[in-house]
This record gives structure tokens, C-alpha cells and sequence, in this order.
């Protein structure tokens, strides 16, 4: 009799870890420091700062790596909206994200160079160290990825201190993500 109640228990808890399943990255969060590369140089082209303004995502340039020529202080001259004439360091190109499934979505992605704003989603890979960026006209089939990597609490210090978040900010870890430092911020990001 024994035996068998401790069986049946055995069975439940099982049934009850295959039922939750793994931690999907809905659970991740892409608020933090995120750093693109060149798809053939493999340099880095920007850092992106995300944060979370009431559980809506928005994303900025943060850190531009330019090649020799091009124009520190070149502006979205082609935006079609507020963002028209904005320096690109500091320029929002991601706007209202939010959560809806395994992924961010809702929300938009401005391309700086033509000044097209495209459909947007993102999802954080189960590690918490990749960031799939997918910008897309109509549906999102017809969309490219990009693939950002995840930059450590350290690298805050490399920000400008006119788009790095508040210390205490850029310090707190996000408690549903547990693969390393996941700095969640809140800080205001400019238009």
C-alpha cells in the first residue's frame, strides 16, 4: 500500500514538472544594455538601452561605433514624426513593446538612415543573452532579424552619462532572469 502511495506521488510531481514545462522567455526580459554587430564585419555598429516605462518597452541609441568618415552628430533627417531632426546617439528607435506570449511585441523599430519605422518584435533567447530583434512591413513573415548580444552591468560605465541610467538602476537584477547580470532600468529615455 505503502508502495504504491509513494508511486502515485512520484507521478503527480512528475506530471506537474512536465505541465510547467521549461521557463519560457517570455520570462526573460529585454530590459538592459544590448550591442548589435556588423552582419559581415562582425564589429560592433551601436548599444541599445531598453527600459521598461509601466511594463511598455522603449529602446535608444546609446552608444554609436562609427566608421572613419561618418558624422558623429548625423540626425534622423528623414523621420517622419517627433523624432524628426534628433541626433541618432540617444534617438528612441524602439517604441511600445509589449509582452504577448514568448515575446515583446506591438510596437515599432525606426530604421535612422531612411527614417522608416517598421513593425517590431523581440524575443530573448532561453539564455537571456541573445536578443532577436525583428523588424517587419504587413506580417511577420516578411521581417529580418537581428541578432543583439547582451552587455554586462560593467558596460553601463562606458555609457554618456546623458543616456546612462541612474547607478541604483542599472544595478538591480531582474528576478525572472537568472543566466548571469541582467540589469533592469527605468530610466526616462529622450524623443
Amino acid at each position: 500500500m505503502r508502495a504504491i502511495f509513494v508511486a502515485a506521488a512520484t507521478a503527480a510531481a512528475l506530471a506537474s514538472l512536465i505541465a510547467a514545462g521549461p521557463a519560457s522567455s517570455a520570462e526573460q526580459t529585454p530590459v538592459g544594455l544590448w550591442q548589435a554587430v556588423d552582419d559581415d564585419t562582425k564589429e560592433p555598429t551601436g548599444w541599445f538601452l531598453i527600459s521598461d516605462h509601466d511594463g511598455v518597452l522603449d529602446g535608444i541609441i546609446a552608444k554609436m561605433f562609427l566608421k572613419p568618415g561618418e558624422d558623429p552628430n548625423a540626425v534622423c533627417d528623414q523621420c517622419k514624426d517627433d523624432r524628426r531632426n534628433h541626433t541618432w546617439f540617444g534617438l528612441q528607435i524602439i517604441r511600445g513593446m509589449k509582452p504577448e506570449e514568448d515575446k515583446w511585441a506591438g510596437g515599432t523599430i525606426l530604421d535612422p538612415r531612411d527614417g522608416k519605422t517598421y513593425k517590431a518584435t523581440m524575443k530573448v533567447s532561453p539564455d537571456g543573452q541573445t536578443l532577436i530583434v525583428r523588424g517587419y512591413i504587413g506580417i511577420e513573415l516578411l521581417g529580418r532579424n537581428q541578432y543583439w548580444s547582451r552587455l554586462p552591468d560593467s558596460a553601463y560605465a562606458m555609457l554618456d552619462p546623458s543616456v546612462a541610467p541612474p547607478p541604483a538602476a542599472a544595478n538591480q537584477k531582474h528576478p525572472a532572469t537568472a543566466a548571469g547580470p541582467h540589469p533592469a532600468t527605468t530610466a526616462t529615455t529622450k524623443h
